[in-house]
């Protein structure tokens, strides 16, 4: 008996939705309260399981999209000793400026060296952590062609701002004052006349 035409992978890739509904309803199946590593990583595969390779995607992205959809993302996997301070965090990494990547680069810096100093280093790796998906998300950002090009610049000199501070931190912010006042930085990402001097400040 012969057998009736393959057409339902075809008519199934056809039919997916976007990636982010696809992963927003794994995620409502899973029904999970909080989404730590291991159930992002269930995500993941079920991603390829039921949709095929081509929707393979990160770790990373999937906790972007369950973030930005308002679920309660555990964004390292210390997760139950950052609990005080996850909400916090989740807000300190949507940053829209350079004034506000500044200020979530402080209050991560203030808390590596407050655990240092406690020595807690799980904890202290997990802020390291937190700020290695603020850098991976400033990069999406800057490599979205859909997003307006001075915006992606902006994002890409952040993402690099927060490379130096993994890299270098003691020498950080010494750098980005330095950075700042730079006529390559200042050139690139100028100031409106009213706010002239505020970055520099």
């Amino acid at each position: 008996m012969s057998q009736p035409p393959k057409t339902s992978d075809h008519s199934v890739k056809a039919e997916h939705p976007a990636k982010k509904e696809m992963i927003l309803s794994l995620a409502r199946d899973l029904g999970a309260k909080r989404f730590t590593p291991p159930e992002i990583e269930q995500i993941r595969r079920q991603m390829i399981t039921r949709f095929g390779s081509e929707a393979r995607t990160s770790a990373e992205y999937i906790a972007t999209v369950l973030s930005n959809a308002g679920m309660h993302v555990a964004l390292t996997r210390h997760a139950d000793e950052l609990h005080a301070y996850e909400e916090e965090l989740r807000d300190l990494l949507h940053f829209a400026t350079f004034e506000e990547a500044e200020m979530c680069l402080i209050r991560l810096d203030e808390l590596v060296r407050r655990f240092r100093a406690e020595s807690l280093p799980n904890l202290e790796e997990s802020i390291r952590d937190v700020a290695r998906l603020g850098r991976r998300r400033a990069e999406m950002i800057a490599r979205n062609r859909a997003v307006e090009e001075s915006k992606r610049e902006e994002k890409d000199e952040i993402a690099h701002w927060f490379a130096i501070w993994l890299e270098t931190p003691n020498a950080f912010f010494d750098w980005l004052e330095l950075r700042k006042q730079s006529p390559e930085f200042q050139t690139r990402f100028p100031l409106p006349p009213e706010d002239q001097g505020g970055l520099a400040d």
